[in-house]
């Protein structure tokens, strides 16, 4: 995986030229102080109870990365090309790798201390043990997979040492990778590496989602209660008061935060309290946010507020719009019938009438559609003119899609429909966000129109539901994907190599690439003849530099929408939020694109 970092010049230069800035801001000037409410959209959806070493939620890795946890590398926390560009966190410096770019070597700042309970320095033998834990698929290690180079790592999933890292003083962590990796810098900005106590972490072990409930910070913020909780023994946590895990999450400061150890640039810590509470209603939640009762919000806008604040020249200044970096798609079941026929997955690109699931999160203002599989900036625009299911007004083609459909072995009348019985009732995983109820009927709409009707099930907070292969489901609306740092790596690993698919927190819904022998160990069952595989392409990609790396993954892009065919790409959304009157400076965070709660004040 050489040579990646060399990409990223292009890359962002691109997304910068695109991204949105934030609104200008005509309030008060920012003062310590206040609490900031953000209100949360029918239930927080943690795909991993919060717990640091699995979570894959992007908008709990806003809350880490700004106020919780500090992991060896990080960023600035701000919008734009500056905002994907690394600088050390725990570590004095970016370090050089040596060893013809296989060992790295971190220097940890000294003063930084975990928040109580614990209450004592952070080593670098803590950050070794979060990556030890994060080795063990039984603690969640739901992206273990970017760490797989280091050297021992496969030791980590039977329990023992992995040789690769070492601490051979408490500020020196060294960590030793198999093969050059140009992207290892980015892996170790995310919060699963971020440094756990063993004092608390070993009483969660092979808990998969556990610890999130006792969370022991080190950056500026701490869930409310955690000093009250007794760690003398395991028997006697509890867990902190301030996050019951269904309706609020509270913060408040962490005394043993030091911010002579991190720079104004990354992180100012403007509120005393930040509360996120979940409310089930969106309306309801910006209704609070204008009114001053939130302050800004993890649900989209609904149109209606969209319209009022996009237009209203009185309140544009608490509109704000970013790239988001992300793709909003439906997935297809290469397994389970009828998407287990190219020909049904091809039909149903063509069908899908793109504008109106738009329309559903707020028309273009919300963003644009999405024409293939990864935002045009992480690819240097090469894809930018790549359109291969557009029809006129994005609102589908029953023709075409007729068309794509004649071959199918579920053409049973031979008439460009999907006549047979696996067609009909079939199982689609719906989400209770105002956004996903009223894309259904859109989708079930489309469908009908080539002859498959579905059974659709709505869940609150669906992840948990999508990401586990062994409920063999054949469609899910609910998927939306931003990048975890800024390569096109990020959109293609996680989402179609078959090598890691996982039975608890899969990202690679679709199956593509899945095997027989896999699928007995994460309990799929459907139809395993000949299931398409990119691994052979995926591994191509990651080990060109430059120019190339970028070239190699737009034509994986391409691959997988004209012979996989594992999505419907709809939208790429931007980021939006509105803020209240209270936010007396409001800032976005493009690493984690989501708010920059370390930049936002509040009166």
């Amino acid at each position: 995986m050489a040579g990646l970092v060399v990409a990223l010049g292009a890359a962002i230069v691109v997304a910068a030229s695109l991204a949105a800035k934030s609104s200008p801001t005509k309030k008060a000037a920012p003062s310590a102080g206040g609490t900031l409410t953000v209100g949360w959209e029918s239930a927080f959806g943690f795909n991993d109870s919060f717990d640091p070493t699995g979570e894959y939620l992007g908008d709990a890795w806003g809350i880490y990365q700004n106020l919780l946890t500090r992991s060896l590398m990080g960023s600035n926390h701000v919008p734009g090309a500056a905002g994907n560009a690394l600088v050390p966190d725990l570590a004095t410096t970016v370090p050089k790798p040596t060893d013809g770019g296989k060992t790295y070597t971190f220097k940890l700042k000294s003063g930084v201390k975990f928040a109580p309970p614990v209450n004592r320095a952070v080593t670098s033998a803590d950050v070794k043990y979060a990556l030890q834990r994060l080795a063990n698929p039984k603690n969640g290690a739901q992206y273990a997979f970017y760490y797989s180079d280091i050297v021992g790592w496969a030791n980590g999933a039977k329990g023992k040492n992995v040789t690769g890292i070492t601490a051979p003083n408490p500020s020196t962590l060294v960590i030793k990778l198999a093969k050059p990796r140009g992207d290892f810098l980015f892996a170790m900005a995310m919060p699963a590496t971020a440094p756990i106590p063993h004092e608390v972490g070993d009483c969660f072990a092979g808990k998969a989602g556990r610890y999130g409930r006792n969370v022991i910070s080190t950056g500026p913020y701490m869930i409310d209660g955690s000093d009250s909780v007794d760690i003398s023994a395991c028997s006697k946590i509890q867990p902190a008061s301030g996050f019951d895990g269904q309706t609020h999450l509270n913060l408040v400061r962490n005394p043993n935060y030091d911010p002579a150890t991190d720079t104004k640039a990354s992180r100012e810590n403007f509120p005393d309290k930040i509360n996120f509470v979940v409310n089930a209603n969106a309306d309801d939640i910006y209704n609070k946010i204008e009114a001053g009762e939130y302050d800004l919000s993890i649900s989209p806008p609904p149109p209606q507020f969209l319209k009022k604040y996009s237009t209203d020249s009185s309140l544009k200044q608490y509109f704000h719009q970013n790239s988001g970096d992300r793709t909003d798609y439906m997935t297809m079941n290469l397994t389970q019938p009828p998407f287990d026929d190219i020909h049904v997955r091809r039909a149903m690109n063509w069908v899908m009438d793109k504008h109106a699931l738009a329309q559903a999160w707020g028309g273009p203002i919300i963003g644009a559609i999405a024409n293939h599989i990864a935002p045009d900036p992480l690819l240097n625009n090469l894809l930018a003119d790549y359109a291969p299911y557009r029809t006129p007004g994005d609102a589908g083609s029953v023709a075409k899609a007729k068309a794509a459909l004649k071959g199918s072995k579920y053409d049973t009348d031979k008439n460009g429909t999907c006549g047979a019985k696996e067609c009909k009732n079939v199982l689609l995983i719906v989400d209770t966000r105002s956004q996903d109820t009223k894309m259904l009927p859109v989708i079930v709409a489309s469908a009908k129109k080539i002859g498959i009707t579905f059974a659709a099930r709505t869940v609150q907070a669906a992840y948990p539901t999508i990401q586990n292969p062994s409920k063999n489901i054949p469609m899910a609306e609910r998927p939306s994907w931003g990048k975890d740092y800024a390569d096109p790596y990020t959109f293609f690993s996680p989402l179609f190599d078959g090598r890691t698919i996982i039975p608890a927190g899969n990202t690679n819904y679709s199956l593509v690439g899945i095997t027989p022998e896999m699928a007995k160990k994460v309990g799929v069952t459907g139809n395993l003849n000949n299931v398409p595989s990119v691994n052979a392409d995926l591994d191509k990609c990651a080990n060109l530099v430059g120019a190339a790396h970028v070239a190699c993954y737009a034509a994986l892009d391409k691959k997988l929408m004209t012979q996989i065919v594992p999505w419907v790409p709809y939208l790429w959304r931007k980021v939006t939020n509105i803020t209240s009157k209270n936010v007396t400076k409001y800032e976005f965070d493009q690493y984690a694109t989501t708010p920059a709660y370390s930049h936002i004040a509040v009166k």
